[in-house]
């Protein structure tokens, strides 16, 4: 008696399970509204704000504190120092950046089109590098901080104390899950979280500056301790200079704000290739963001330097990391401080948001198109799970500690501005806008100066980001190594004269010889077509169509092929550029094929030199040892040897 039940194999049970993960890690509608914008989901400039102020305006959690603890009296003078470079230095060159990048490439795509080829990659790959310094440090030096105020509150259960990095890994998971389950109403949740933010910040300013003017003693006593460390004006001046790269942390958000743009409402008239609205909305959302933040930043330095003694500054004191928050309950109470706790932990929680946001636009925009990334980089949800990884091993690394992680996204941060500066500074320069070059390039060294300072003051930021840049480039380049025999043709078309060329041939095959586009002459196609036929059995009777493929810039992984049919010396000839020959050579003709329903043959000569040296020639310059390659990408694409293109070499 046979059962009715067909038992699956344990194996069988397990690829089913696999098919299913696979499918629902790749499947692209988990993309946040951020990263795949719809002209639907579009929302007015002061909205969109929010989403970049996350990040930017959080850093009031902990920049007074830095402040503080780095420049002691000095705090007040180093923020306005602070704020100048924000709003004559950062702020105008990241308007430039939006106008010229309004579909949110940022500063790293305008330096892609102004440098070529491979030096151009490269440099993307290093600021790609300082890019994840920033917005991961973004993420778990907010998450941190997030965590360090719910310790600090009075009412937190006792067994939390110690738990710093465990609790930042629970912070870091619940963002993962959010972006995993599809995050779809980031704006919304932005602009609620931010407008209760900064009112509550407003409420502790002004409750705080009023306990200063009740005590006039409190600005005299400043003011005496001020002249007393650091002597006359021009020395104050200097030791702020000094001391401003430390309180970089201030200058977060502006490439952020760049990123976003696409998600601006623009106007009715705006189009893609002329988004002037979008850019007014944009050049709004930097302006206003700047001047509230800047506000802020002066406003809280004063407070915090006059009303918090410098004891409580220090290493484990109530106000390390968290000063505004130790006014909150000091002058108004444990309830409106546990308030302002809770809307300062929601806030630094979803500046991480604003910081995956960042990542998942760029690693997307470069890597995989660079052939640098697997293809499943491109989805969002397989990515989100090795971002977190990546953070989580961050913040136990350094242990949680805020102040500890401030280098390194001072550093990333930095990077970022100095970079879109160069880019803003260059592209004046193209313009022939003398003014503009002038006063870029004096932000550009400003910049520069301030990075360097930053990175010798604080070297362990610039470890982080070498960290992270060698491994994008060491990662990078293995998977362009694992990726070189691919199909890199985004998209294949044959001219009329080239269509004509291959549908000509009624029945049998087509008969293909690849020839070096540099050797044009009537002689050396008649003699590659004597080669064909004497070494690699071409048929005599036969009427040859040659092939060539133009390597213009071999630094590119997909390309969009455009075929072009001429005729030269008689003979027949189909014109191609490309990034690579062997994987172009390959597209064509599977494209043949599939077009005509006839077998295309195509015939070599065996390359000259070292096997070593043409394959890494192939991986650099999409040349060197052709043949082979071309038939290894033939066999990865059509894996039925009856339907693979045939590859002749002699």
């Amino acid at each position: 008696m046979s059962s009715s039940v067909r038992l699956q194999s344990p194996a069988a049970s397990r690829v089913r399970a696999r098919t299913r993960l696979e499918r629902w890690l790749l499947n692209e509608s988990s993309q946040p509204a951020v990263h795949q914008p719809e002209k639907a989901r579009t929302q007015p400039w002061w909205k969109v704000m929010c989403l970049t102020g996350v990040d930017y305006f959080s850093t009031l959690g902990y920049q007074p504190a830095i402040a503080a603890a780095a420049a002691g009296v000095l705090s007040p003078l180093a923020t306005l120092i602070l704020v100048a470079v924000t709003l004559f230095g950062a702020l105008p060159v990241y308007k430039r950046v939006a106008s010229e990048s309004p579909r949110g490439e940022g500063s790293i795509a305008m330096l892609e089109k102004l440098l070529p080829k491979w030096r151009g990659k490269v440099f993307v790959l290093v600021l790609l590098g300082f890019a994840a310094t920033s917005f991961l440090i973004t993420m778990t030096l907010s998450a941190a901080d997030a965590s360090a105020h719910l310790i600090e509150n009075p009412f937190a259960p006792a067994w939390l104390q110690g738990q710093e990095i465990l609790l930042t890994v629970v912070f870091l998971g619940l963002l993962s899950g959010v972006f995993l389950r599809g995050f779809r109403e980031a704006i919304g949740i932005a602009a609620g979280l931010v407008a209760i933010f900064l009112l509550l910040n407003l409420c502790v300013i002004l409750v705080s500056a009023v306990q200063i003017v009740g005590n006039g003693g409190l600005v005299h006593g400043w003011w005496t301790a001020l002249t007393t460390q650091h002597g006359n004006p021009l020395v104050m001046l200097g030791l702020a200079v000094l001391v401003f790269p430390r309180l970089a942390l201030g200058l977060s958000g502006f490439e952020t704000g760049v990123v976003v743009m696409p998600q601006i409402e623009g106007k009715p008239g705006d189009t893609e290739q002329d988004p002037a609205g979008r850019i007014v909305g944009a050049h709004r959302l930097l302006t206003t963001a700047a001047l509230i933040m800047s506000g802020f930043l002066v406003t809280s330095s004063i407070v915090t330097t006059l009303l918090i003694p410098a004891a409580a500054f220090e290493e484990g004191g109530p106000a390390n990391g968290r000063a505004l928050a130790y006014l909150a309950h000091r002058y108004l109470g444990d309830g409106f401080g546990t308030a302002y706790d809770l809307s300062t932990i929601g806030i630094l929680w979803f500046a991480g948001a604003s910081a995956m946001t960042g990542l998942l636009n760029l690693v997307p925009r470069y890597l995989p198109r660079y052939g640098m990334a697997p293809a499943w980089a491109k989805a969002v949800r397989p990515l989100v799970l090795v971002i977190t990884l990546i953070a989580v091993v961050v913040t136990v690394f350094f242990k949680a500690d805020v102040e500890a992680q401030g280098g390194a996204y001072a550093t990333g941060v930095l990077a970022l501005i100095t970079s879109a500066s160069v880019a803003v500074t260059l592209s004046a320069h193209r313009r022939n806008q003398r003014g503009l070059t002038i006063g870029f390039g004096t932000a550009t060294v400003v910049f520069v100066l301030t990075t360097a300072v930053n990175m010798i003051e604080r070297p362990d930021g610039l470890r982080i980001a070498a960290c992270f840049i060698l491994g994008i480039i060491v990662i990078s380049f293995i998977s362009r190594s694992r990726r070189a025999f691919e199909l890199r043709a985004t998209s294949i078309r044959l001219d009329e004269a080239a269509l004509s060329f291959v549908s000509s041939q009624d029945d049998g095959d087509i008969l293909l010889i690849a020839h070096e586009p540099k050797r044009l002459s009537s002689s050396a196609y008649r003699h590659k077509l004597q080669h064909a036929c004497a070494v690699s059995h071409f048929p005599g009777t036969a009427r040859p169509l040659f092939i060539e493929v133009t390597v213009d810039d071999s630094s590119d992984f997909e390309t969009e092929l455009r075929v072009r049919g001429v005729v030269r010396h008689g003979y027949r000839v189909l014109e191609v550029h490309s990034s690579n020959v062997p994987n172009t050579i390959a597209a064509v003709m599977l494209h043949i094929r599939d077009i005509t329903g006839l077998m295309p043959h195509v015939y070599f000569r065996w390359t000259e030199g070292d096997p070593v040296a043409n394959l890494f020639k192939f991986l650099f310059t999409g040349e060197g040892e052709i043949a082979p390659v071309t038939r290894e990408v033939l066999r990865a694409a059509e894996p039925d040897v009856t339907r693979r293109p045939w590859v002749h070499v002699g």
